[in-house]
């Protein structure tokens, strides 16, 4: 993998705790930035899970058969009602199996 060279300023605690554990300071904050980037991309996900778009609603209140029948006709073939599962939206649940 690639490096770029980029220049932080931290507060000199956080570098002599750094210190204390890894000998190399550029590996730790890489490690750290990494594991935080991941955690926002997760709270990111579970955020969206619970607020979805207004077009998942959309998509969820209509079912995607009627919501594909609106697609534009060149879209043929982009759409598979029959590939996928029946999934509905529950108001403090997300999206759940359709038992119907």
């Amino acid at each position: 993998m690639a490096s770029e060279r980029v220049t932080v300023t931290l507060p000199r605690d956080l570098v002599e705790g750094i210190d204390r554990v890894e000998q190399n300071r550029s590996r730790f904050i890489a490690e750290a930035v990494a594991s935080e980037l991941a955690r926002r991309r997760r709270a990111a996900l579970l955020a969206s899970i619970a607020t979805p778009h207004a077009e998942s609603l959309e998509v969820a209140e209509e079912g995607l058969a009627e919501w594909g029948s609106t697609l534009p006709v060149d879209a043929d073939g982009l759409l598979d009602p029959s590939a996928g599962k029946g999934v509905r939206w529950v108001d403090g649940k997300g999206w759940t199996r359709d038992s119907a």
